[in-house]
């Protein structure tokens, strides 16, 4: 328990659509018979295979799509007939500034980025009758493993209006808001954590 909230970690691949279902579909159908409810999820998982497009692999192309696009149609698709038949949720898409503006060398990180921001309006509009808020955060360059490499760059700091890069608690506060009662009328949004960069 945390928070006087009773949790439960599940530990599947997200890769993977039979891993997902064979983990989530039980643990939802147990939800539903104790009457408990899932009011928030948040879609997340990202890896980078970076390469120029016309030297990258099929295997590049397909491990980002597969784990960074298709991830975010199993999970969601395995909730939302919950969260419908509840009418209650908010799904918070994590994408990134490359699916707003492309980056180089990132041709499968951009399209599966931009993908996410076009699954969000959609899904904002279908779901909205049933008081489900879905919307998306496009992070700009966060201090996680993924930008370790790049950490000390101070040409690609002068680039960003507030000439810093962002920090992981800082895209957590968004989600948190998109998650909350505050943001009851927030729908359809991309909202950008970026400090000013292509904002």
């Amino acid at each position: 328990e945390s928070l006087g909230r009773k949790c439960q970690l599940m530990k599947f691949d997200v890769s993977s659509k039979d891993s997902i279902r064979n983990q989530l579909v039980p643990a939802l159908e147990k939800l539903n018979k104790e009457e408990e409810i899932v009011t928030a999820l948040v879609n997340n998982a990202g890896i980078i295979r970076d390469n120029i497009f016309y030297w990258m692999k099929d295997s590049e192309w397909e491990d980002v799509i597969q784990t960074n696009l298709n991830s975010f149609f199993y999970v969601t698709k395995c909730l939302v007939e919950h969260m419908i038949l509840n009418k209650k949720g908010s799904i918070v898409n994590i994408s990134s500034v490359s699916g707003l503006i492309g980056n180089y060398a990132q041709a499968n990180y951009s399209a599966a980025k931009a993908g996410i921001i076009a699954a969000t309006k959609t899904l904002a509009k279908e779901l909205g009758r049933s008081d489900i808020r879905v919307n998306a955060v496009v992070p700009g360059i966060i201090l996680t493993d993924m930008v370790e490499q790049i950490k000390d760059n101070k040409e690609m700091k002068k680039m960003i209006p507030l000439r810093r890069f962002g920090k992981p608690e800082e895209v957590a506060y968004m989600v948190s808001f998109l998650c909350s009662a505050k943001a009851q009328y927030v729908t359809g949004a991309v909202m950008p954590v970026t400090g000013g960069l292509f904002n």
